[in-house]
């Protein structure tokens, strides 16, 4: 038994409540019900992207005031050290952590997450979230940056993974007839937990500031009370539909028009497929090239417009003063917020579109209109028009976002859906990938460039061309991808023997589908999208305050 399977196993009673068998549809359930269980748990571990609010509180934690900076004190020592304060560029490795720990374990549990259910996965994922929250907050009181990143980042990363895939094999099945849409509607939960954690958490910080506290361990204990709660909420509403249910009238599309394959891909051999490499390939490079743009969002417009952001059009960014280096820094936050709003619109929007164009036409769209875009924006600079730049980077973050949301789908419709949460869970890799190379081009080419003399407004000038290159590779993998071989296919009797093994198989005898999935946005799914859509609508009406002050 492996560690995921011991921590999703309760005993006594209260094991049942957690197998999959008690997550069968019954008649009467509505699918509609779903997606918002997934968004309670996306929009939760989706704070990981806002992380960097704790950032600056946390390098004076001892100083209070000011940080009581040790200069000389190596990464190792400051993992250990109760007397100096933490550098932010040691606390931003927990980017790195998150995003790497997210991909490997994804692709270890996957296959857990098939067998388990997603009741049991997203159990596991709340207690590896929010106990992460809990040992970071115990790591920050004792001040020990070790305890911190074993806590929030590895136990929170495992999270992190766990509940990114959990219900993607649940909503692909429920909504066969829209599967781009349905992905896109949960995940776009992970682009907007930022856009509600991040207020959150300042306004926390702000509540237990005190004379000997910076506030911050208290608003990760707090923040993780409040995410266990609705991670949980999330984890019981999954369901399962019984094995063979389809929407009522639907019929699959001809393979032959759409590259949806009626066949399926085991989990041991999808990763043998060319396919499969591909689509890592597309993954990766798409997202390389929008991840390193979202780290360096906020400097790069500082350093670009300057002075022309508050008014003063012939000041370059080093000319400026230290008060007038604040002003354009909180406007370019919302800049970096405006791109977050932009990343979550672009899950649903580019997702929902991949069911009527298809999902290749679709990463066709996102690397061609994305080299254009990469392209122009040195022009757009050149000009001084902050409109164009700002909607420029704007539908490159849509489309990196697009991205995230359409691959579920796009790996549906070439391996069929019994294994297509764990072999999604295997391809996050390309993420954790992405998650290295994408920051490291983007800021290795600015300090070569910056040690060259290049002026700041013409810094990512050089950036920009190579993440072109990028993306005509990805472009290449796309055109690439073909459908998969039948040789791979599961025959039927295998396909039979495994749903036999799971309990979907006995509850689609007792109920078949009659009256399953039915009903529509009913009074019960509008109540539980108000759950959801209450706290994420307060999360993009802060964002779009901040973000005016570009214009």
């Amino acid at each position: 038994m492996t560690t995921i399977e011991s921590a999703g196993r309760i005993s006594g009673a209260g094991a049942g409540l957690l197998d999959r068998e008690r997550t069968i549809a019954t008649a009467g359930f509505n699918r509609w019900l779903v997606p918002p269980a997934a968004l309670c748990i996306h929009l939760c571990i989706g704070m990981a992207y806002g992380f960097s609010v704790f950032w600056l509180p946390l390098s004076r934690a001892i100083g209070l005031t000011a940080p009581k900076a040790c200069p000389d004190i190596s990464l190792w020592q400051e993992l250990f050290s109760t007397s100096c304060d933490w550098k932010v560029a040691s606390l931003g490795w927990m980017y790195t952590l998150f995003f790497v720990v997210l991909g490997v374990s994804a692709a270890l549990w996957g296959g857990w997450l098939e067998r388990a259910g997603p009741r049991k996965a997203g159990f596991v994922a709340a207690c590896c979230w929010c106990g992460g929250l809990l040992l970071g907050a115990i790591g920050i009181y004792v001040h020990q940056l070790w305890v911190m990143w074993l806590g929030s980042g590895v136990i929170g990363g495992i999270g992190l993974g766990l509940g990114y895939i959990s219900p993607v094999s649940t909503l692909v099945k429920w909504f066969p007839d829209r599967r781009g849409m349905a992905t896109g509607m949960a995940i776009m939960g992970f682009g907007g937990g930022a856009m509600i954690g991040a207020p959150l958490a300042n306004w926390l910080m702000d509540q237990f500031k005190t004379p000997t506290s910076v506030g911050v361990w208290e608003t990760f204990l707090t923040m993780g009370i409040i995410y266990f709660v609705f991670m949980i909420i999330g984890a019981f509403r999954y369901r399962l539909p019984p094995t063979g249910w389809k929407p009522e009238g639907w019929t699959a599309p001809s393979e032959k028009k759409t590259m949806i394959s009626e066949h399926h891909v085991h989990l041991d051999n999808a990763h043998k497929t060319p396919q499969f490499w591909l689509i890592w390939w597309v993954l990766c490079l798409n997202v390389s090239a929008g991840i390193g743009v979202i780290g360096m969002a906020s400097p790069m417009l500082q350093e670009i417009f300057a002075g022309k952001l508050i008014g003063l059009p012939d000041v370059g960014f080093n000319a400026l003063n230290a008060a007038q280096k604040g002003q354009i820094a909180a406007i370019a936050a919302g800049f970096a917020g405006l791109l977050s709003l932009f990343n979550i619109g672009g899950r649903f929007f580019w997702a929902s579109l991949s069911d009527y164009i298809g999902r290749k036409n679709t990463y066709y769209t996102f690397f061609i209109l994305g080299i254009v875009l990469y392209a122009l924006a040195p022009t757009f600079a050149a000009m001084g028009s902050k409109l164009l730049f700002v909607l420029g980077f704007g539908i490159i973050l849509s489309m990196y976002g697009g991205g995230f949301a359409t691959v579920p789908a796009y790996l549906a419709d070439m391996f069929g859906t019994q294994f297509v949460g764990a072999i999604h869970g295997r391809l996050l890799t390309a993420w954790s990938t992405a998650g290295i190379i994408g920051p490291v081009v983007v800021n290795y080419i600015r300090e070569f460039q910056l040690a060259a003399g290049v002026p700041r407004d013409q810094l990512y000038n050089t950036t920009m061309y190579i993440l072109c290159a990028m993306l005509v590779a990805g472009l290449i993998c796309n055109y690439l991808i073909k459908p998969v071989d039948s040789k791979w296919y599961m025959s039927e009797a295998e396909v039979t023997k495994l749903q036999a093994s799971t309990a979907g198989a006995s509850a689609a005898q007792q109920t078949g589908s009659f009256g399953i999935g039915t009903g529509g946005l009913d009074g019960k799914a509008a109540l539980f999208w108000a759950f959801v859509a209450i706290p994420l609508a307060y999360g993009v009406y802060m964002t779009l305050l901040s973000a005016v002050k570009i214009f």
